[in-house]
């Protein structure tokens, strides 16, 4: 297996371990092409904490669009945020946010190229 860290340079911490335990048992063809694919599809999560800091100007619930949870994306663009209040924990957990969002695109990624 390639080394993913080499291939992937962003990647670190928690998602780092997830993709490594994912592509254990790949070779280096199939972890080469699962780097290619998933780099398009991954979301920064710097990208996810700027979108909800845009939540305080106007325009909350964008962050939730932007990985792909449509309907708390309008449930936070109509209620201004639930109020901030969920626009504040989503500044606060906008890691976990892109994690999970990632976590699900690495998941979908190794099993296209296993098929």
């Amino acid at each position: 297996m390639a080394d993913v860290f080499q291939l992937l340079p962003e990647i670190q911490g928690d998602e780092l371990i997830y993709i490594q335990s994912l592509l254990r048992d790949t070779d280096d063809d199939t972890t080469q092409r699962f780097a290619t694919i998933y780099r398009v599809r991954r979301k920064d999560p710097q990208t996810v904490l700027l979108l909800t800091i845009l939540g305080f100007l106007g325009i909350a619930g964008i962050q939730r669009f932007f990985v792909e949870q449509m309907g708390l994306g309008l449930i936070y663009l109509l209620t201004a945020g639930i109020c901030g209040i969920g626009t504040i924990i989503d500044v606060i957990t906008f890691r976990r946010i892109a994690f999970e969002y990632n976590q699900k695109q690495a998941y979908e990624v190794i099993m296209l190229l296993r098929k």
